[in-house]
């Protein structure tokens, strides 16, 4: 864990000397657009990147200093709660640069990669191992006899020592978190320092054991965290450290395709639901980088009859030292829509909990036709704060009150939100070792930064889920059918995609290596998963 610790201090040193370079740029090459949907624009994509492929060795990177994008601060400053156009300052937020369609890390408007690699996978997945414990009749959740020292010499394991390593490791997690639900510490304390002292299986299951491990250790040393500014609960204090969660989700970004199927489907729906209409609206529940949003303004800008004028509204949390990132990233935006002739208008608000943005925030103005977008954002909200009424419930109602032509919902597809903390942790040790697996499908060096950060980030949710209670605790992952129930319960009605959503998705899955990803319909809903196991759920939603 040192080490880990040491390569993140390492990388982050990296990422605040560079921290431009993580941002969005540009490729060369046009692509063509169709103007109703994104099949268009994804078929090309393919073309484009199968053509990439020819040169071994080569990834596209035509971003040029004398772009008009190429501007990585902007004169100015705010502390208003509004962030508007003519408002600006320096941030750590990564600048969106635009050209063209494509962004200069190599991934296109869309988030898609220009190149991908496929690196072999381990001979047994955590997955699996899980479920031959769950299965296997024998198995007991007690302390198991010591195993060697990790820092013990001796010859390579073969793959049937390594896999009964790792069965043995999931015995003594599970013996780990029973004796904390029944508040046993000191035998729990015992069992942590025994699983500290086991042989740490290859491959993903080490990895996602690791996680779980910290946050044991975490909740036993530490004390269970219930106050949301407390650091305990997570790497480094999970709510206030806003930079890092930048850069991890960053990063978890472009590795893996779970957030860009999350943008990618919930643009394909706003598409459809702003067809004819002249004055849109999209607010935005999580700005962060502004990713999601180049690809929707460029199909906007190839709309038959004309793109219609678009306003955007993003929420966020306040930046150190008082900088207004969420300007910039309007800033970047608006060049992007300027450069592809759509009247543009951004407004950032500045809020530490979403439940705190009341609608006359939003300014929603008469006569447009409203979007609401909330990527892996809801769950967050499923603990009342100690009040009489859910916060989620609180911001349903909000919602609602916009009266918004639809309502994009992606969400965890688990349900890390059961009282019994020995349930909980068992569904997140599956869930997030299935999730490790499909990491190891993705374009990632063994080792390399990229791959540190893109665990971190998956990191950051287990130690929240396994460490925190009370309000700390915001992971509250539920499944799709409990959001069915509590979303249709505030007054909305699901909207039913086409199979055109459905296409586009696996089309969008074919540019990833790995063929174990799956875009699978649920009655009107897509679900996006590893094999047989769903893992993030995409939903649209409009007033009943």
């Amino acid at each position: 864990m040192a080490q880990r610790l040491e390569q993140l201090e390492t990388v982050l040193t990296a990422a605040a000397a560079q921290e431009a370079s993580i941002a969005h740029s540009s490729s060369d090459g046009s692509m063509a657009l169709n103007s109703s949907d994104l099949s268009g624009w994804i078929e090309g994509m393919i073309e484009e990147l199968t053509a990439a492929n020819n040169v071994p060795g080569q990834r596209s990177s035509p971003f040029t200093a004398d772009s008009p994008y190429n501007n990585n601060t902007v004169e100015g400053s705010s502390t208003s709660l509004d962030s508007s156009l003519d408002t600006d300052s320096p941030s750590q937020v990564p600048p969106l640069h635009y050209q063209e369609g494509l962004l200069d890390n190599g991934f296109s408007s869309t988030g898609l990669p220009c190149a991908t690699t496929s690196y072999p996978a381990s001979s047994k997945s955590c997955s699996m191992l899980l479920h031959q414990q769950s299965t296997d009749s024998s198995s007991e959740t007690h302390v198991l006899p010591m195993m060697e020292s990790r820092n013990h010499q001796r010859p390579q394991a073969n793959e049937d020592e390594q896999e009964d390593n790792g069965v043995q490791l999931v015995h003594s997690l599970l013996a780990c978190a029973e004796a904390v639900q029944h508040g046993d510490l000191v035998r729990a304390e015992e069992t942590v320092r025994h699983i500290q002292l086991l042989a740490s299986p290859p491959g993903p299951m080490g990895k996602v054991a690791a996680h779980f491990i910290e946050a044991l250790t975490r909740r036993i040393y530490g004390g269970t965290s219930s106050s949301q500014d407390s650091s305990s609960c997570d790497v480094v204090s999970y709510e206030s450290n806003n930079y890092l969660s930048e850069l991890l989700h960053f990063q978890y970004y472009e590795t893996c395709p779970y957030l860009k199927f999350a943008h990618f489907t919930s643009n394909q729906a706003i598409l459809e639901a702003f067809e004819g209409e002249k004055r849109v609206h999209v607010i935005d529940f999580n700005l962060m980088h502004g990713l999601q949003w180049p690809a929707l303004i460029q199909a906007l800008a190839l709309r038959p009859g004309g793109p219609p004028s678009l306003r955007l509204t993003g929420i966020g949390p306040p930046q150190a030292g008082g900088n207004n990132g969420l300007q910039e990233i309007g800033m970047k935006l608006a060049q992007l829509a300027a450069s592809v002739n759509i009247e543009f208008d951004f407004r950032g608000v500045v809020a530490l909990k979403l439940n705190e943005v009341k609608p006359w925030m939003l300014q929603v103005l008469p006569g447009e036709v409203v979007a609401v977008n909330s990527v892996l954002q809801l769950h967050r909200f499923l603990n009342s704060d100690g009040g009489p009424v859910l916060a989620i419930d609180e911001v349903l109602h909000s919602i609602l009150g916009l009266k918004p032509k639809i309502v994009t919902v992606v969400e965890h597809e688990a349900n890390h939100n059961v009282s019994g903390f020995l349930d909980r942790f068992t569904e997140a040790l599956h869930y997030y070792s299935t999730m490790f697996d499909s990491l190891e499908a993705c374009n990632l060096q063994p080792q390399s930064s990229e791959q540190l950060l893109a665990e971190m980030y998956l990191g950051q949710e287990i130690c929240n889920i396994i460490a925190c209670e009370g309000v700390a605790r915001v992971e509250r992952h539920e499944n799709l059918e409990q959001w069915r129930q509590r979303i249709a319960k505030a007054g909305f009605r699901p909207l039913q995609l086409g199979s055109t959503a459905l296409k586009q998705a696996k089309l969008l899955l074919s540019l990833f290596p790995g063929d174990g990803y799956r875009v699978e319909e649920n009655n009107g809903c897509l679900t996006l998963g590893w094999h047989t196991r769903p893992l993030i759920a995409f939903s649209a939603w409009q007033c009943a």
